[in-house]
């Protein structure tokens, strides 16, 4: 598929999302929320891919915002609309069945911060900034900041970030578990790669168990003790589970298929 605002390529079972606007620090506008939405779709459904990773062109910003331009003369409901449409896409990334990955290169403000987050993990330049600063425009974020942000760091120093605009970097993101290795520009993304291989080399339906488990954690309509339980009994009706037991009995290295 054809893309305006991404490029996208398959490296082995990894597939790399990368958002290139660098004129515009790679600036979210609703065409590239939606294009990268539909990319992480396709790779979701791509039996090749194990993994995806989404990151930005260049080094200076993973994502350095929205595209302001788009939005400063929306009304109300336009606005409600944006924050709507943007969640869709954040929560699908959130929910893919397939672990992705966000290499974060650069500033990651905003929309950017919000898109790492909704990642399942997050890897970073020594350069990467992180903040939400949204109260500068009149704004609260919209895409998912205000509940994901107290998950990953706690209340209180989510709460003075989005109060005060401030950006924290690399090295407190990782001190507050915000992300979960600090890199330099030039290993960020074999670092990245390193890691989906290592994914990659598990029982994807497994993986996917995994990633709708530990959401149902934060999911208040859901009682994830159960679903994990649910989980872990559909394991046992998987070719993977019959390889993956025969492997470890016979001391050998597991293929697994996804069945």
């Amino acid at each position: 598929m054809n893309y305006k605002n991404i490029l996208t390529e398959q490296a082995s079972t990894t597939f790399v999302i990368t958002i290139n606007r660098p004129d515009k620090l790679n600036a979210l506008n609703m065409g590239t929320i939606q294009e990268i939405g539909q990319a992480v779709s396709a790779a979701e459904k791509d039996n090749a891919t194990r993994v995806i990773i989404i990151t930005g062109s260049g080094n200076k910003a993973f994502v350095a915002g929205a595209d302001i331009s788009e939005f400063n003369s929306f009304s109300e409901a336009e606005g409600a609309g944006l924050a709507r449409d943007g969640q869709l896409v954040f929560d699908a990334i959130e929910n893919c069945t397939k672990p992705v990955i966000a290499a974060v290169n650069g500033f990651a403000l905003g929309g950017g911060c919000e898109l790492a987050m909704a990642c399942h993990i997050r890897v970073a330049s020594q350069n990467a900034k992180f903040g939400q600063p949204e109260v500068k425009l009149g704004l609260i974020p919209g895409y998912g900041g205000t509940q994901r942000l107290p998950n990953l760091i706690g209340r209180s120093k989510a709460i003075e970030l989005l109060m005060t605009a401030d950006m924290i970097n690399a090295d407190e993101a990782l001190q507050r578990g915000l992300v979960n290795y600090v890199t330099t520009s030039e290993e960020l993304l074999s670092k990245c790669h390193e890691i989906a291989n290592k994914i990659a080399q598990q029982a994807p339906l497994a993986i996917a168990g995994i990633i709708r488990s530990v959401n149902a954690f934060y999911d208040n309509d859901v009682d994830g003790f159960k679903l994990e339980i649910t989980e872990f009994g559909k394991c046992f009706t998987t070719e993977d589970f019959t390889e993956g037991t025969a492997a470890f009995l016979e001391k050998r290295k597991a293929n697994f298929k996804g069945k």
